[in-house]
């Protein structure tokens, strides 16, 4: 494992590169360096966590659509809007954990993409725990990025 401004981060991940202000602020969100490997990972730390200290629920979402997203872009090479969103909360995730989202690409028809990922939380070293499920539909923007 590499060692980061964030803490650990396990092999076969690096910081994104492609980040918004608001992932840029809320982060350091990772992503898996493999072609078509579209994990995308982030170590909790005390700012992403609720007043009990586990992950805070909207940091989860946030998270998550960024995921998704990057699993809408690698699939269609088009920037898109998230049109709904939906999260299953299954486990807390702890301050100091890993937690990782396995996007996959259901569907893409008339310019909407339906994804969703698995959030699996741990040490980022062992296969971790089922913390969550992440459900969205997107909206393919029409122009392709400059």
């Amino acid at each position: 494992m590499e060692l980061s401004e964030s803490g650990l981060v396990p092999p076969g991940f690096s910081l994104a590169q492609t980040r918004g202000k608001f992932t840029t602020h809320n982060g350091p969100v990772y992503r898996a360096d493999g072609a078509g490997d579209v994990r995308s990972g982030i170590r909790i730390l005390d700012r992403h966590c609720n007043g009990m200290g586990f992950l805070h629920g909207g940091m989860a979402a946030a998270f998550s659509d960024s995921a998704l997203a990057w699993a809408v872009w690698d699939a269609t090479g088009r920037m898109s809007v998230t049109l709904k969103l939906t999260m299953a909360y299954l486990d807390v995730v702890r301050e100091g954990e890993w937690l990782e989202a396995r996007p996959q690409v259901d569907g893409v028809h008339d310019g909407m993409v339906h994804v969703h990922a698995r959030l699996i939380a741990g040490d980022g070293v062992c296969e971790g725990r089922a913390a969550g499920r992440a459900d969205a539909v997107f909206r393919l923007l029409r122009r392709r990025p400059s």
